[in-house]
């Protein structure tokens, strides 16, 4: 369901375009005069038809596979922490002053919770197989920025590293509780991406 909701969210928010994009776009000089909620908003918003089609498609292609995994709280938390790591990467490795739209780094984030369980299951024929269709989504992404210039690199790396890392610490979470325990980790992460550019 959370899948389903962001897929029809984001596409809304496309078509509204300009009338909603000056209050969610992540502009740089916004953030750093503390409207911190835009490294956030931005992954609503994106820059062209085929920029929304990519990271659409690459949403309904994986999402619903973490989502049933971790349960929906926890994956909106990871969706959250990777769009905000993501923004907070853009923000101090692009140069200023910049304007950035797309939910490249939540999705990044998702390739990184599924690379982690790929490689944590690589010697099994479903580890494999996870192996198998990554590469070929994170090809497909990952040749985007050299289509497309004005697509950050920076905020797939972050949202990349940010989703590997939650990936990991949900691997060490076990038993009764453990979406609660998930939903938390993914929270922590995105206070704290809050944090860093505050």
């Amino acid at each position: 369901p959370v899948t389903k909701g962001i897929l029809i969210l984001t596409v809304a928010m496309y078509f509204l375009g300009g009338q909603v994009e000056r209050f969610l776009i992540h502009h740089s000089a916004l953030v750093e005069a503390g409207q911190w909620w835009r490294i956030f908003t931005t992954a609503l918003l994106h820059g062209g038809l085929t920029h929304i089609l990519f990271n659409m498609w690459a949403l309904y292609v994986l999402g619903p596979q973490v989502e049933r995994g971790v349960g929906s709280r926890a994956f909106l938390s990871l969706y959250l922490a990777s769009a905000g790591m993501g923004g907070v990467a853009a923000q101090f490795f692009t140069s200023h002053p910049f304007a950035a739209v797309g939910a490249s780094g939540a999705i990044f984030g998702l390739f990184g919770v599924w690379l982690n369980l790929a490689v944590r299951r690589r010697k099994t024929a479903a580890g494999r197989s996870m192996l198998g269709q990554f590469g070929l989504i994170l090809l497909i992404n990952a040749a985007l920025p050299l289509v497309f210039p004005q697509i950050s690199w920076q905020a797939h790396l972050g949202g990349f590293i940010s989703g590997f890392v939650i990936g990991e610490l949900w691997s060490h979470v076990k038993g009764a509780g453990a979406e609660t325990r998930r939903t938390a980790i993914g929270l922590a992460v995105a206070v704290l991406a809050v944090a860093l550019v505050l």
